[in-house]
């Protein structure tokens, strides 16, 4: 009776051992899906509209990159510009100022240069002036900014359509699977509209976020811009 015990505890021992193995076998095969994976598997729909996104992608960031060291290089600006431009006007030196103005490759020193060329004239014709030169500055610093929240509204968008895309995809594998379906079958779509929907998301959410930094960073310049001007302007008020 001990001997058939023994027996029988080998033997379950000897079973649970071999599940375990085989359960290690089996977790040590266990494949990880990587992103270049996701892409190859969403098929022919899903890799163009990804490739399309890759493409929304590089221009966003290309334009973020270019505008905001076009900016940062604007908003570089001599903390005592203004004090030697009301130096020289109050002195008489306009063509010192307009020296000082020119050799400073800023918008805040175009605005004033723009000033200076107008002096002598009524001051509502020099604010008009420089008002409209500040509308070509601006228009420069927010050059091809726009396109930044059109690839923010866009990128999500074409996401959503590989999304269809891969439902269409899968559905169509259902209707011709003959009554037998396979999740193997469906896969392909299911990786199309999942990893279409990611992409277009990612793309836009960088973009959004490019966008509103640029914003910011303009609006904190054409406030500079503003106090410069208003202050070049009191210049002129002053008595001699």
């Amino acid at each position: 009776m001990n001997l058939l015990s023994l027996q029988q505890a080998a033997q379950v021992t000897d079973t649970l051992s071999n599940a375990a193995a085989n359960g290690a076998e089996g977790q040590s095969v266990e494949k990880t899906l990587s992103v270049v994976d996701l892409i190859f598997q969403s098929g022919t729909a899903g890799m163009i509209i990804i490739g399309l996104l890759f493409l929304m992608l590089f221009l966003a960031l290309f334009i973020y990159f270019e505008r905001l060291s076009a900016i940062n290089a604007s908003s570089k600006v001599d903390p005592n510009f203004m004090q030697q431009i009301r130096y020289n006007i109050k002195s008489g030196n306009l063509e010192g100022a307009k020296m000082l103005a020119a050799q400073s490759n800023t918008p805040v020193a175009r605005l004033i240069a723009k000033g200076l060329s107008r002096i002598g004239k009524p001051l509502d014709d020099i604010n008009k002036a420089i008002e409209n030169a500040g509308k070509l500055e601006v228009y420069q610093l927010e050059k091809n900014v726009s396109i930044l929240a059109m690839i923010a509204g866009a990128a999500p968008m074409i996401g959503f359509l590989g999304t269809v895309v891969g439902m269409i995809l899968a559905f169509h594998n259902m209707a011709t699977g003959g009554g037998k379906i396979e999740v193997s079958s469906l896969a392909q779509g299911i990786y199309t509209a999942m990893t279409t929907t990611v992409a277009g998301l990612i793309v836009g959410i960088i973009a959004y976020l490019a966008y509103n930094h640029l914003v910011v960073k303009t609006d904190k310049l054409i406030h500079k811009m503003e106090a410069n001007v208003v202050e070049f302007l009191d210049v002129l008020n002053e008595p001699a």
